[in-house]
This record gives structure tokens, C-alpha cells and sequence, in this order.
């Protein structure tokens, strides 16, 4: 895993801008990169719920993504009314309209080569589908934006405390308690974790502890990087947290 920016994503949006296919410009190639691995998924899942197939679905995510880093940025009062995740949705639903109404063929870029998100290797299709067929009936594409945008959420502050335990030298602990940390896997017992790390089990159970307590920390950074107002970081924690029916 690269190193990841800390800041908003509108700060990265304003970075991606910069981003062209015959330009060496490294930290605009990571911000359009952190972008599409942090919202391909979710605005896939929801092209793929509402009926769109496999291909339009994935052409209609770059074209998205392509459209929204040449615009360069987004409007100031935007910045500060909305938040990211609910701008996302919405810009996406209306580019979906637009493109609807249009030719299939995307003209992009004024003359300029377009953006090309598989240049960036960014092909996310086979990660974005595994869950789909679990899917309810019932649920409905803004649900499941909604759902696999906080299993985003999770999952890149579990990348993130990954490689911190990395770099402190705790790699192998951190491999044999991540179960423990991801809802579904089964996990093994402390004791059998301490057994083949050589420890006591009550270490494990304090190493635990505290990569609960981190993981939260990181959680609670990438939800506040998606606001333009840290007030608003416990609300939409608690619909993280709803969205993942908890």
C-alpha cells in the first residue's frame, strides 16, 4: 500500500485536477488514485443495484472519475455545504442522467488526451462484485452506496493500521489478530495466538485492545477527511455504523 494523503477529499479532487496522462506529476497520480480506490467500489455496486451491466457500469465509473478530475475542483459553496460521500452520490446519479441523454461515446478534455483510469491500473471490477450476489432483493442502489462506501471506510483504516504495525515491527502480530478486527472471519482464540507468537495470552489480549482502540482512531480520520465541518464527524459516523446495520 502507497502512502495515503491526509487530507479532505477535496483537497485530493483539487490535486487529481493536475493529473495528465503524459505528465509526471506523482502526487496527483496518488490523489486520483486514493479517489478511485476509495469510490469506485461504492459507485459501482450502486450502477450494478440499479440495474446497469457489468461493462456500462464500470464505463460509466471512469467516465465519472474522468469527468469530475478535469473539471479541476469543485465549487467553494459545495465544498462547505456538502458532505463528500452525499456529493459523490448525487454527482454521480446526475452524470449518470447526463450520459444517459447523451452518445455513448464520452467526448472529454477539449482536444487534450483523455484520462485514462486504466493507466493508473485502477481496475476494480472483481473486488467491487464479490459481495453483490449477498445483496437483499429488496435493497435499493442508494443502500447499496451507501453500505459498501462504510465497508470502504473500514477497510482502508485496516490498510492503514496494516502498514503502522508494519513499520513498528509488529507485522506478524498484527497478521494473527486481524481476524479479530474484521466481522466475518473467524478468528482464532488468544490463547492459540499466543501459543504461536510464543507471548501470554493476557499480551495478546492488551495488543488487542489497542489495535481496537487505533483502528477506531482511523476510522474516525477517514470519515473527517470526507467533511468540510469536523462538527459533523460523529453524525456521520452513526451512519457508517447504520449502513453497516449495526
Amino acid at each position: 500500500m502507497s502512502e495515503r494523503f491526509h487530507t479532505t477529499r477535496w483537497s485530493l479532487v483539487a490535486a487529481a485536477g493536475r493529473w495528465r496522462p503524459d505528465a509526471a506529476d506523482d502526487q496527483a497520480r496518488a490523489a486520483l488514485g486514493e479517489l478511485a480506490e476509495a469510490y469506485w467500489p461504492p459507485l459501482y455496486a450502486y450502477a450494478r443495484r440499479r440495474g446497469d451491466s457489468r461493462e456500462v457500469a464500470a464505463d460509466l465509473v471512469q467516465g465519472f472519475f474522468a469527468r469530475l478530475v478535469e473539471k479541476g475542483g469543485l465549487e467553494a459553496e459545495q465544498r462547505e455545504r456538502d458532505r463528500f460521500r452525499a456529493f459523490v452520490l448525487t454527482a454521480f446519479q446526475r452524470f449518470c442522467a447526463n450520459r444517459k441523454a447523451q452518445a455513448r461515446a464520452l467526448k472529454r478534455g477539449g482536444g487534450r488526451a483523455p484520462l485514462s483510469l486504466e493507466a493508473l491500473t485502477l481496475d476494480r471490477e472483481d473486488e467491487s462484485v464479490r459481495d453483490l450476489a449477498e445483496l437483499a432483493s429488496d435493497e435499493t442502489a442508494e443502500r447499496t452506496f451507501q453500505r459498501r462506501w462504510a465497508l470502504q471506510v473500514m477497510e482502508r483504516a485496516l490498510e492503514r493500521l496494516a502498514l503502522e504495525q508494519d513499520r513498528a515491527g509488529k507485522g506478524e502480530l498484527f497478521g494473527a489478530l486481524r481476524p479479530h478486527l474484521s466481522p466475518g472471519e473467524a478468528a482464532p482464540a488468544h490463547a492459540d495466538v499466543a501459543g504461536r507468537l510464543g507471548s501470554s495470552e493476557s499480551a495478546v489480549k492488551v495488543a488487542l485492545h489497542r489495535l481496537r482502540r487505533r483502528y477506531g482512531e482511523l476510522v474516525r480520520e477517514e470519515v473527517a477527511g470526507t467533511l468540510a465541518d469536523p462538527a459533523a464527524v460523529a453524525d456521520e459516523l452513526g451512519a457508517l455504523l447504520e449502513a453497516l446495520g449495526r
